[in-house]
């Protein structure tokens, strides 16, 4: 049992003490509330004496703070100093069993209140973690209660709440954190228009003890060092210039459209890419043209290359639309009821004389395109030279009969050259020329530009290319031998001297008929 002494505090100045008969062989931990006034003060502890502390030295390893030139890191320095020097000169420590023989006047006595339960006590048996892990953070000592003989832990109901400690807050993770890179804000651009220049302030910053302070540069070697300076554009000072007047319509007739030629040109008059002009501003290079109403006509494709029968008759085939004709050479009128013939016989020689089934040609697939089905005749037939006979099918029953009905696919969905008929001669004699219009149309018929090129029909051919030769009436002759003067004269529209130098007149005309001709 111990046994506390407090001297009278008016006329003694010897110290507080515990007495107690000894020896013990037990650990005793004894805490004592003690507020501090003077830079020499009495820690009382029963485990081993902690290291003296000189005022201004690293706690716990810390690393010295390099010298710096700036008030952020003088401050930085001095914040540390406080935290691990705490006072100048050394604590002293006394022992178990040692005790001052007097105490100092301002003093204040440390007490030990009253236990209620003897066997058991209030122990720290730890500390929280660091609230940060660098830059100064908080942690704060764990109080649980323990067994005063064995030291397990048992229910805080065991222990006396009253005599609790209470956590007082401890320093820790003292060493500043990593120093970064503090980025600004871009200036503004050195240019109004084109290419110009912008900055931005970098520093080299560290955190501690909640505060951001700003260090030498050198201390964020480790990290990349970030951009300064770089280039930037508010808008382009290049404009649009319209280099050509607008060209001819596209078509002789109906919609089509018509360009010019649209530039981007710098300050310097040099054209440039049309990003560096606002495209917002662009004139516009093409335009729709409306040249009038155009004539209709037959388009059609070549005729097909394969014969429906592989021997004696068939057919070959080809498409037939109705469209409006560019070619303006063309009256205005529509395609009318003459439509051109999808279908021409073709023959491709005698079938052998034998049994044997014939199948006749498949008719002409349900849909235009793609997938559709198709049927034919078959029959037993003995083929001759000149004729076939028809059998009975069970003459045939030991060849295999071919198939009725199938599906088709009578063409893919693609595109095609279609063509008009041709225009008339621009001449009768002598060479004139003819024209059609050609056009590469999808299943759908319109426009397209899938068609092979090399496929293309010819859209203009000569024609009469024959002499003219002038038709000889015996009863046009000349009645007069000057009837060169009538002709010098021009007489001949009248019709007297017309009939009167009838030869004279009708070479005259057809002179310049044939002028005219080879204009």
């Amino acid at each position: 049992m111990f046994t506390y002494k407090r001297p009278n505090e008016i006329s003694s100045t010897a110290g507080e003490s515990f007495l107690a008969d000894g020896p013990t062989n037990e650990v005793l931990d004894v805490y004592a509330s003690v507020k501090l006034f003077q830079s020499e003060n009495i820690l009382v502890s029963s485990g081993p004496s902690p290291p003296a502390v000189q005022a201004g030295e690293p706690l716990n390893g810390q690393l010295e703070m390099p010298e710096s030139t700036n008030h952020d890191e003088e401050d930085l320095h001095r914040e540390m100093d406080t935290l691990t020097g705490q006072a100048a000169g050394t604590f002293p420590v006394i022992q178990p069993g040692r005790f001052p023989s007097h105490q100092p006047e301002n003093q204040v006595p440390a007490v030990q209140p009253p236990r209620q339960n003897r066997e058991h006590n209030w122990k720290q048996i730890g500390k929280t973690e660091c609230t940060t892990t660098c830059g100064k953070g908080s942690q704060y000592p764990i109080f649980h209660c323990v067994n005063r003989i064995t030291h397990e832990e048992v229910p805080e109901s065991y222990c006396d709440s009253s005599t609790k400690p209470i956590p007082e807050e401890e320093a820790c993770n003292l060493f500043p954190c990593p120093a970064f890179w503090d980025i600004g804000e871009w200036s503004e651009c050195s240019k109004t228009c084109g290419l110009g220049m912008q900055h931005r302030q970098i520093l080299c910053r560290q955190i501690y003890a909640n505060r951001t302070l700003t260090v030498q540069q050198y201390r964020c070697h480790h990290l990349e060092k970030p951009e300064t300076t770089s280039t930037c554009q508010l808008k382009i000072c290049s404009e649009w210039q319209i280099r050509t007047e607008w060209t001819s319509c596209s078509v002789p007739c109906g919609v089509g459209q018509r360009t010019r030629d649209v530039k981007c040109v710098s300050n310097l008059g040099d054209i440039v890419d049309d990003e560096e002009c606002n495209m917002k501003l662009r004139p516009n290079d093409i335009e729709n043209c409306d040249m009038g109403p155009c004539a209709k006509s037959w388009f059609l494709t070549e005729w097909s290359d394969r014969c429906s029968a592989e021997c004696g008759d068939g057919v070959r085939t080809r498409s037939v639309v109705c469209m409006t004709n560019h070619v303006s050479s063309l009256p205005l009128e529509g395609c009318g009821n003459n439509r051109p013939s999808e279908t021409t016989p073709c023959n491709n020689g005698p079938c052998a004389g034998k049994v044997e089934w014939f199948a006749g040609s498949w008719t002409q697939c349900s849909t235009e395109c793609g997938s559709g089905t198709q049927q034919r005749e078959v029959i037993c037939v003995r083929k001759t030279e000149g004729h076939f006979d028809v059998l009975n099918p069970y003459e045939c029953s030991y060849l295999e009969r071919p198939p009725s009905q199938q599906s088709c696919y009578l063409k893919p969905c693609g595109s095609k050259w279609f063509h008009t008929e041709w225009s008339t001669c621009s001449k009768s004699c002598e060479g004139g020329f003819r024209v059609r219009e050609v056009r590469c149309l999808s299943d759908d018929m319109t426009t397209s530009t899938q068609c092979d090129p090399q496929l293309k029909p010819e859209e203009k051919e000569p024609c009469n290319t024959q002499d003219c030769i002038p038709e000889i009436d015996e009863n046009c002759k000349d009645k007069y031998y000057n009837c060169n003067v009538v002709v010098q004269a021009r007489l001949c529209v009248y019709t007297y001297y017309k009939t009167a130098c009838c030869a004279s007149c009708t070479r005259v005309a057809n002179r310049q008929s044939g002028f005219l001709g080879r204009r």
